[in-house]
């Protein structure tokens, strides 16, 4: 009972339910209003056959005379069928007419009556050897219309409707067994429609229970139907493989967060400690405090780093973007950075295409640029007998500004070239270079929020960093 009482509860049950009451409502309706118009039409047309004879019989009378129309009523009379006949005289007495007993009213004042009648069966119907013995009387009902003809006289002509009833009766029975079929059928149909979208969707919650226990590989099973739960389930597999990604990034970042903040923090509790001794002179305090101020800068540019990829991830704040001039940022940012390049022995090289101008945040395409010049000059240096060059470049190309800052160091091989644009992420697996391994991830989450896109190509040799940004 609880089952029952469970699946009834289901959207799908109860839906199915609601269109089989719509379907059978509207088949009883429709085959009710069939036998009635059935019933209607068949009354119809008998009234139409009384009025005709009438009419007939009428012209019969002012043309032809007493005698032709009494042939006329006798010869309909005496054949077999449900036609009801009468012709009596100005004062309703019975002349001819297979009906004998008509009731007074009728015969007397003109109309459309219905009454019971006695009439003998035809001849043929009940013949015996013994031809004295009285014809059996048939018992029915009549519909007729009564008039008075111009000579006097009173005709009555109309139908047996008792085959009219029994064809009604017939419709109401077959009604009845179709309104039965209709149910029966109509409740098969749901449960097994019903039936089978449960099973879907029930594979759906066991999948569901088996990731939510720890098995993240549990995937929706998709048919070759290709019907809308099986777009459900690719949707929802693709989903899940997204929560897989991003629960094995936020594994790998958590890793990474332990290991440059454990690193520091080990390094200012050493420093500290050793500035507390009492053996320690002045100079090693000083430096101990010249370290921990070091090591806290770097904790803080990893923390400052992180706010501002969740604060770019989450979307710029209203009035954020506005119309600046990229040409001239990205001038700015290379002339800034040049003088320490060549400090570390590298050119930078610029090719940038004047006066571009595109709706953006300002703040956060110069420190993009920021990120990529200071990536360029850390990783990219040459091997030792060549000179280190990095090409900046800005220019218009297919509705997209892209901003390129390339070197020629030893480049990113071409499987990492991906996963460097992760947080934390580090190609020196040492992990003692100065950094965090956010700066290409906050280059790629400004290319997101401006609906651009942000890739690391090869530049044989070296890196090319494309930022690319539609203009509208």
């Amino acid at each position: 009972m609880s089952r029952l009482a469970q699946v009834w509860r289901t959207s799908t049950v109860r839906l199915t339910a609601t269109f089989i009451a719509i379907f059978v409502v509207f088949a009883i309706l429709l085959m009710g209003f069939i036998g009635w118009q059935s019933s209607v039409q068949i009354q119809r047309q008998q009234t139409e056959d009384i009025d005709r004879e009438i009419l007939q019989f009428q012209r019969i009378a002012a043309n032809q005379g007493i005698r032709a129309l009494a042939f006329a009523v006798n010869r309909l009379s005496s054949q077999p069928g449900p036609g009801i006949y009468f012709l009596g005289d100005a004062s309703g007495l019975y002349l001819l007419g297979n009906v004998t007993d008509v009731p007074a009213e009728v015969v007397i004042t003109p109309g459309v009556y219905s009454f019971d009648y006695e009439r003998p069966n035809p001849l043929g119907d009940d013949v015996n050897a013994d031809a004295l013995r009285p014809p059996r009387q048939r018992e029915g009902v009549a519909v007729v219309r009564s008039v008075a003809l111009d000579n006097g006289m009173r005709l009555v002509v109309g139908r047996d409707i008792v085959e009219r009833r029994g064809y009604s009766a017939i419709i109401l029975q077959s009604f009845l067994v179709g309104v039965v079929g209709i149910i029966l059928f109509s409740l098969i149909a749901g449960g097994i429609t019903a039936r089978r979208v449960l099973r879907r969707i029930d594979t759906i919650q066991q999948t569901s229970t088996k990731i939510m226990s720890g098995n993240l590989s549990e995937r929706v099973p998709v048919t070759k139907r290709d019907d809308e739960f099986d777009a459900l389930a690719t949707n929802l597999n693709a989903m899940l493989d997204r929560i897989e990604q991003l629960l094995q990034g936020l594994k790998e970042v958590t890793d990474n967060v332990a290991h440059d903040l454990k690193t520091p923090l080990t390094r200012l509790r050493n420093q500290a400690e050793a500035a507390l001794r009492d053996t320690a002179t002045n100079e090693t305090r000083e430096q101990a405090l010249e370290t921990v101020i070091t090591e806290s800068d770097r904790l803080i540019q990893t923390f400052n780093a992180l706010l501002m990829i969740a604060r770019v991830e989450a979307g710029a704040p209203s009035g954020a973007l506005s119309e600046i001039n990229i040409s001239e940022i990205v001038a700015d940012v290379a002339e800034l950075y040049t003088p320490v390049a060549e400090d570390e022995g590298i050119t930078v090289e610029t090719n940038i295409e004047p006066s571009i101008t595109l709706k953006a945040n300002r703040e956060l395409i110069g420190q993009a640029m920021v990120n990529l010049l200071e990536n360029a000059m850390k990783y990219a240096r040459p091997e030792e007998g060549s000179a280190g060059r990095i090409a900046v470049g800005v220019h218009r190309e297919g509705g997209e500004v892209r901003i390129v800052v390339a070197d020629n160091g030893p480049g990113i091989p071409e499987g990492d070239r991906k996963r460097v644009l992760e947080r934390f992420v580090r190609l020196e697996k040492s992990r003692s270079e100065p950094g965090s391994g956010l700066g290409l991830s906050l280059v790629n989450a400004v290319a997101r929020l401006h609906g651009g896109r942000f890739s690391v190509e090869d530049n044989a040799p070296g890196v090319r960093a494309v930022l690319a940004i539609p203009t509208r």
